[in-house]
């Protein structure tokens, strides 16, 4: 039996752009908390945030044509709060309005307040959660109807946040990137989280039903199992987890800090982005729907 997918990899860019957007948001307040020294780190991961999550917006309405044939349906959408979708767009325009805040201080070189900052950090967690809790709307795909996809993609948003600031900073600000080892140790422990959180939601949904089950084997031996295991787990998630656990715990510190390190890092940090789209687009492509049944009459 065929189906049509109802999203394809323009949703997968659009679910991974806002989860980057938000998790850079998050990040940047992480190091005003516990690295406040470490300003060019913190303005560009204002930069990073509307940007990235701007252009998943833009991706997003070119895939629903959302409002180019009726512009009443952003109305109709913002007057159904019992959606998810519209509380979605509220989370997203507002953390759109706080982001864009945030850059345009630092552009004047002004102080961004620690209150918005805070504010902004709320809004990327709504943010990163909803992107999971979008495909859980669809009832009939045992892989997104799962309560663990949004905390799956949460983890997911922080992991890929910090690593596209980590990635920025390593190529331009290497002595910031030197001294925020408490970001470093988060960020590590993310991917095993993430590693956890995939084996779970892949063993709750192959119990459920037959079209749970066809999903995970087409992502564990099926027609998806290369890119499952080669790009999310390998490069996204061991690789990047074994590459850190050397570099944090078992490398001298002049070797830490020394360029080639960076640039391993940087790999590290960038294996964790493809991974982070990987695993949205997988997670979009591979869903089987339920198959209801009508009996004859």
């Amino acid at each position: 039996m065929t189906y049509e997918p109802i999203w394809g990899s323009i949703i997968a860019w659009y679910l991974f752009l806002a989860g980057v957007g938000a998790g850079a948001f998050a990040t940047s307040t992480f190091l005003s908390w516990r690295h406040p020294e470490a300003t060019s780190m913190r303005k560009i991961g204002h930069v990073i945030a509307p940007v990235a999550v701007a252009v998943g917006l833009v991706l997003l309405m070119v895939d629903a044509e959302a409002g180019f044939h009726n512009p009443l349906r952003f109305v109709y959408l913002l007057g159904n709060f019992g959606s998810v979708m519209t509380w979605g767009v509220v989370f997203l325009g507002l953390f759109m309005v706080v982001s864009i805040a945030a850059l345009v201080l630092d552009i004047m070189k002004r102080n961004v307040p620690r209150w918005l900052e805070n504010v902004g950090a709320v809004l990327a967690l709504c943010v990163a959660v909803y992107t999971g809790a979008l495909l859980g709307v669809c009832n009939t795909f045992p892989l997104w109807n799962n309560a663990l996809l949004p905390i799956l993609f949460l983890v997911s948003a922080l992991s890929t946040g910090a690593a596209s600031v980590l990635c920025v900073s390593i190529v331009r600000h290497a002595s910031e990137f030197n001294r925020v080892g408490v970001l470093k140790k988060f960020h590590f422990c993310l991917p095993v989280i993430e590693l956890l959180l995939i084996a779970s939601l892949l063993f709750i949904t192959q119990s459920n039903s037959e079209a749970g089950m066809q999903s995970v084997l087409s992502l564990v031996s099926g027609e998806w199992a290369v890119w499952f295991w080669l790009g999310v787990m390998v490069i996204g998630l061991v690789a990047p987890t074994v590459l850190e656990t050397w570099l944090l715990f078992f490398s001298s510190k002049e070797f830490e800090t020394s360029r080639k390190a960076h640039w391993i890092s940087f790999a590290s940090d960038a294996g964790v982005l493809v991974g982070g789209f990987l695993l949205r687009f997988l997670i979009v492509s591979a869903a089987v729907p339920l198959t209801v049944v009508v009996p004859l009459l």
